[in-house]
């Protein structure tokens, strides 16, 4: 009888075209895959790969049985939501994160797992979402909490509570409460998100036309620099202001206002819609309920 095991790793190589990456996928080694696969193929008596040196694509025997593969996958998903108790689920979740909610809610979004699935575990990458976008695509990451939605095909896009931007800056350049006008902001620099991000990009088009001048924008990827740079003196910062809470306390940093309306940053908690994992879609769920949460505890903010 086929193992449903063997029908999982040919699914995945099939699918993958790659004995090493649905070896990496199942967290196993590519000599155990290949001895699966061999077994496989002298178990239902023919060659359901065909092997070259940069890829296996499977025979016309091989995708007969890969839609089988994906039907039966598809079937022991919907089994373990109906029947299964969440404990059940276990194993290494990659999940990539966004450093805005690195630095908020992650803690409770793995507190919340933790309870509700114990033998789930995390190996968690902080990263920019072109990065996350890519290991999603190339099945090096799980599940993401990145900026988005990614629209890609296959993949399961839900949207995460959004984080409104604030402006604020050291008391050393001596910016009152006040409106700024357009002269304050042409002699104040600037520090945010990196270039190829579209925070950036809307923040350097409006000071722009504000100021009819090349804006002064520091960038940096790193959401704790940014707050440094900005506690430091240097210009006057574009960032949730859920990530600056310590630092408004202790009035290192304070709100302005330059009359600037930049858009949220939307998030989304994204993972590919695979036949055979049940888990994936049930934690973006829980992303979800742990964003809105967390932005019901911090409406003061």
């Amino acid at each position: 009888m086929v193992e449903f095991r063997s029908l999982e790793v040919f699914y995945w190589v099939a699918t993958l075209r790659s004995f090493g990456r649905a070896a990496e996928r199942l967290y196993t080694t590519q000599p155990a895959v290949s001895q699966r696969i061999a077994a496989l193929e002298l178990e239902l008596g023919g060659k359901l790969l065909e092997r070259t040196r940069r890829e296996a694509l499977p025979t016309a025997k091989g995708k007969v049985l890969l839609e089988y593969a994906d039907r039966l996958l598809q079937l022991r998903n919907e089994l373990l939501k109906a029947v299964a108790a969440p404990s059940s689920f276990s194993g290494l979740v990659r999940l990539g994160v966004s450093e805005t909610i690195a630095q908020t809610w992650l803690s409770d979004f793995i507190e919340r797992v933790s309870k509700a699935h114990p033998l789930v575990t995390f190996d968690i990458e902080v990263d920019l979402t072109v990065r996350m976008r890519r290991d999603l695509l190339q099945h090096a990451l799980d599940l993401a909490l990145c900026v988005g939605p990614i629209f890609e095909p296959g993949f399961i896009d839900l949207e995460l509570q959004p984080f409104e931007h604030v402006f604020a800056c050291s008391p050393k350049l001596g910016l009152g409460p006040g409106p700024l006008s357009d002269d304050v902001l042409e002699r104040q620099a600037f520090v945010t998100y990196p270039r190829n991000t579209p925070n950036y990009h809307q923040l350097q088009q409006i000071l722009r036309e504000r100021t009819r001048k090349i804006p002064r924008i520091h960038v940096s990827a790193s959401i704790a620099t940014i707050i440094r740079m900005a506690v430091d003196g240097i210009g006057i910062c574009m960032l949730p202001v859920a990530v600056m809470q310590a630092e408004l306390a202790r009035n290192e940093l304070h709100l302005v206002d330059p009359r600037i309306d930049v858009p949220p940053i939307r998030f989304t908690a994204t993972c590919r819609a695979a036949p055979e994992d049940a888990l994936m879609p049930s934690l973006a769920r829980m992303a979800v309920e742990v964003s809105r949460s967390y932005a019901d505890r911090h409406k003061t903010f």
